[in-house]
């Protein structure tokens, strides 16, 4: 009888289980224009819209971040402020990749980009700029900004950058 309750209550845990999405491929928290984030990576956009012609990069300074991290911190809060200023002067809508560097795996590395990028996103709605006005993507370890490895390139790498769209 021990040995029957004992099966029931492993089949019970496990199936619990079958149904549970791998949390590799899935966003956890917050919403972008196109999708609730924690849509399957395989179902999200895939950010080319960051590299049109139809949207002006680097006139501001990226926002970077420590390793393994997507706080904001008050230093670069300072540059997210200067693009919030920015937008209080144009009509333009603004979108936010975010990247790391090269370390873990491509799956953990999109999330935390579109982690960096949505802390961001939530900085300047928090300075006043409308949500609407904001998109985000995220490239993960791709397109790094050095190519190189060690602390100095990983640091450049962990960044989140804006586009203004024309």
């Amino acid at each position: 009888m021990k040995h029957l309750l004992f099966l029931a209550a492993a089949l019970v845990f496990v199936s619990g289980f079958a149904g549970c999405a791998k949390k590799s491929d899935q966003l956890t928290t917050g919403v972008d224009g196109d999708y609730v984030v924690g849509t399957p990576l395989s179902e999200r956009r895939d950010g080319s819209a960051f590299f049109s012609d139809k949207v002006i990069k680097g006139k501001f300074e990226p926002v970077y971040f420590g390793y393994d991290s997507f706080e904001v911190s008050d230093q670069q809060l300072v540059n997210v402020g200067q693009v919030a200023d920015a937008l209080r002067g144009m009509k333009n809508d603004i979108i936010i990749a975010g990247f790391t560097d090269d370390r873990g795996t491509e799956e953990y590395n999109r999330v935390l980009g579109e982690k960096r990028a949505l802390a961001v996103r939530q900085a300047l709605i928090g300075l006043g700029v409308n949500a609407g006005r904001i998109q985000t993507v995220s490239f993960g370890m791709e397109m790094p900004a050095d190519p190189g490895s060690g602390d100095a390139a990983w640091a450049k790498n962990r960044r989140a950058e804006f586009g203004i769209i024309k």
